[in-house]
């Protein structure tokens, strides 16, 4: 069963804990593009910028893509989180959560 607009908001605002221009800055590091599957910009990459620009759009103003692309992002890292390896700050596992637009050392973090 999919979820609610509602229920894809209130995980995405618990889960994406990066701001907009936080995330664009991390985008631009050479960590950010070290992780990730896909030809040339990973998955996590190229969904990062769209997260900023999600991020940047009012509420009302969201598309169903918009949408369908929250919950993506809100699966991969509650899936992603339940897998916290034993050292977790400076492992491709953070980098690829923080271009998901999670820092697991940040508020919410699953690294905390």
């Amino acid at each position: 069963m999919a979820k609610s607009h509602d229920e894809i908001w209130e995980e995405w605002g618990k889960l994406v804990n990066m701001a907009p221009k936080e995330l664009e800055d991390w985008l631009e590091t050479e960590e950010s593009k070290s992780v990730g599957q896909g030809e040339g910009e990973s998955t996590g990459h190229k969904s990062g910028r769209r997260i900023v620009e999600i991020k940047r759009t009012n509420k009302s103003d969201l598309s169903d893509d918009d949408w369908d692309h929250m919950g993506k992002v809100v699966g991969y890292i509650k899936r992603h989180g339940a897998q916290v390896p034993d050292e977790p700050e400076g492992s491709d596992w953070t980098f690829s959560m923080k271009n998901w637009g999670h820092d697991p050392f940040g508020e919410n973090g699953m690294a905390r």
